[in-house]
C-alpha cells in the first residue's frame, strides 16, 4: 500500500514548497533528549555513586535498565501507538518521560533514581519513539526528502549519544548531576508546546487488538538475555541459566506468534516482518551500530574517571571529538544518500568505527594524557553518524504503510536493546576491575562486533547508483 502524501510532507521538498521544519524539530528533539538519557549518567557515574552511596556497578545497572525497559517495550509501543493516535502517543510519552526526569532529580537513593530514570523515563521514551519514526515515514513519501528528515533525526539521536557526556558533564560540574534531569524535564516541555504543529495523517484505530501475551514473552526474553550478560562477571552458571532462559522465552514468543496467526489472530509482530532479508540484515546493522556506540561511551566514560581521575566536565570535554564527528557526518545524511548506495554507506561507517577503535587501543599505551583518546573518538563519530541513517531508512522503507507501526517498533527495539546490551558487556569486562588490560580488552570486544557489523552491511544487496545532482 502506497504512503499517501499529504500536506507539508517530504513531497514538499521535491516540489518547491518550504521544507517542514515546525514538523521535524520536535521529532528530532525527542529522539535527542532520548538518546541524551542514555549516555549522560556515563560522566556522572563518581558524583552519584557518592551522593547516592551506591557503587559503579549500581550506576551501572541505572543505565542498563533505562535501556533495557526501552528496548523491552519499544514493540508494544508501536503496537500502541497505531491503536491510540500516532501524536497522542508522542504526548503522553513525552509526559511520562518528563515526571521521569524530575522524580530522578530528587531521588534520595538508587532505588528512586532507577524507578525515574529506568522505569517511567525508559516507558516514556518506549511510547514516543515509535511515533517519531512512523510520523516521519508518513509525512516524508520521497526518498531523499526522506533520508533527509531521518538524518536530522538520527543526527540529532546520535549527538545526544554523543554529547550527552559533555553537556552532562557541565551540568554536573556547574551545578550538579541532578540538574541534568531538571534540563531533560524542561527540553521535553519544549516539545510538547512544539507538537502542537504536528497533525497526525492517518486516524488512530482504536479496534486494534493488542497481543498481551506475545508482549510479555517479547519483553520477558529480552530482560533475561541483558540480565544474563550482566551476571557474567559474578556467576558464570547463573549467565548460562538466564541465557538459556531467554532462548527458550524467545522460541517461545515465536511460537505464539506462529500460532495466532495460524489461527486467525493479530499476533504482536507479524512473521512476515521477519521473512524480509534486507530488512533483517538492516536491523542487525542497527544493532550493532548503538551496541558499540554505547558500549564505547561507557568504557571511555568510566575508565577516565576511575583510572585516571578525570571529573565530570574534563570526561565530557573529551567525548567532544565524537559529538563533532558525528554531527559532521550525520548532517551529511542528504547529500550521502544522493552519491552512494546506503549499503556503501553502512559498510564504509564500520570500516570507520572500526579503525577508531583501533586507535583508541593503540594510542592509550602511549600516554597517560586526554588527548590520545581525541583520534580514535572522531573516527568512531564520523563512522556510526555516516550508518546510522541508511540502515533506518533500509528497514522502515522495506515494508508498506499497514506495517509501519509493527517495524518502527521492531527496529527502536533492536536499536535499544544493542544500547543495552552494549553496556552490559563493556561494564561487566571493565567494572570488575577497569584498568588498562580490561580497558583494552572491552574495546577488542567491541571492534570484533564492529566487524561482524561489516559483515553484515556486506551482505546487503546491491542498488542501482543513485542519479547524481549537481
Amino acid at each position: 500500500m502506497a504512503v499517501r502524501p499529504t500536506p507539508g510532507g517530504a513531497d514538499a521538498g521535491a516540489s518547491g514548497r518550504p521544507w517542514p521544519r515546525r514538523i521535524l524539530a520536535p521529532l528530532a528533539l525527542a529522539q535527542f533528549i532520548c538518546s541524551f538519557a542514555g549516555s549522560n549518567m556515563t560522566v556522572m557515574i563518581n558524583d552519584i555513586s557518592e551522593d547516592l552511596d551506591t557503587s559503579v556497578q549500581g550506576v551501572q545497572v541505572a543505565i542498563t535498565a533505562f535501556l533495557l525497559v526501552m528496548a523491552a517495550l519499544m514493540i508494544p509501543g508501536g503496537i500502541l501507538t497505531e491503536r491510540f493516535g500516532r501524536k497522542r502517543c508522542l504526548v503522553v510519552g513525552l509526559a511520562v518521560y518528563g515526571v521521569g526526569a524530575l522524580l530522578s532529580a530528587v531521588a534520595p537513593g538508587l532505588g528512586v533514581l532507577i524507578l525515574g530514570n529506568s522505569v517511567l523515563e525508559g516507558v516514556g521514551t518506549a511510547l514516543l519513539i515509535p511515533p517519531v519514526y512512523i510520523l516521519t515515514t508518513l509525512l516524508f513519501t520521497d526518498l531523499t526528502d526522506r533520508a533527509r528528515a531521518f538524518g536530522a533525526i538520527m543526527a540529532m539521536g546520535g549527538v545526544g549519544a554523543a554529547a550527552g557526556p559533555l553537556l552532562g558533564g557541565l551540568i554536573t560540574s556547574a551545578i550538579s548531576w541532578r540538574a541534568a534531569f531538571v534540563f531533560q524535564a524542561v527540553v521535553v516541555a519544549v516539545i510538547i508546546f512544539l507538537t502542537r504543529r504536528i497533525e497526525d495523517p492517518l486516524p488512530a484505530d482504536p479496534a486494534r487488538v493488542f497481543d498481551t501475551v506475545g508482549a510479555v514473552l517479547s519483553a520477558a526474553s529480552l530482560v533475561l538475555v541483558v540480565l544474563g550478560i550482566l551476571a557474567a562477571d559474578d556467576n558464570v552458571w547463573l549467565t548460562a541459566g538466564l541465557l538459556l532462559a531467554g532462548g527458550l522465552v524467545l522460541t517461545g514468543f515465536f511460537g505464539w506468534v506462529r500460532a495466532r496467526e495460524r489461527a486467525g489472530a493479530e499476533p504482536l509482530l507479524p512473521t512476515e516482518l521477519f521473512r524480509n532479508r534486507v530488512s533483517n540484515l538492516g536491523l542487525l546493522t542497527q544493532h550493532t551500530q548503538w551496541l558499540v556506540l554505547m558500549g564505547i561511551s561507557f568504557v571511555v566514560a568510566t575508565y577516565l574517571q576511575v583510572v585516571r581521575g578525570y571529573d565530570a566536565i574534563s570526561t565530557g570535554v573529551i567525548f567532544t571529538a565524537s559529538t563533532v564527528g558525528l554531527l559532521a557526518s550525520s548532517l551529511g545524511a542528504e547529500r550521502f544518500a544522493r552519491r552512494r548506495q546506503q549499503r556503501t554507506l553502512i559498510m564504509g561507517g564500520f570500516a570507520v568505527t572500526v579503525c577508531g577503535i583501533g586507535l583508541l587501543i593503540a594510542l592509550s599505551r602511549i600516554s597517560t594524557k586526554a588527548w590520545p583518546s581525541t583520534p580514535g573518538l572522531l573516527l568512531i563519530g564520523l563512522g556510526l553518524g555516516v550508518m546510522l541513517t541508511p540502515s533506518v531508512n533500509v528497514v522502515q522503507s522495506s515494508f508498506p504503510e499497514r506495517l509501519q507501526g509493527e517495524i518502527s517498533g521492531l527496529s527502536r527495539s533492536v536499536s535499544n536493546l544493542g544500547s543495552s546490551v552494549g553496556t552490559a558487556v563493556a561494564g561487566t569486562i571493565l567494572v570488575a576491575d577497569p584498568a588498562a588490560g580490561p580497558y583494552a580488552v572491552a574495546l577488542v570486544v567491541l571492534g570484533v562486533i564492529g566487524l561482524g557489523g561489516l559483515a553484515a552491511a556486506a551482505r546487503l544487496p546491491r542498488t542501482p547508483a543513485p542519479t547524481r545532482h549537481g
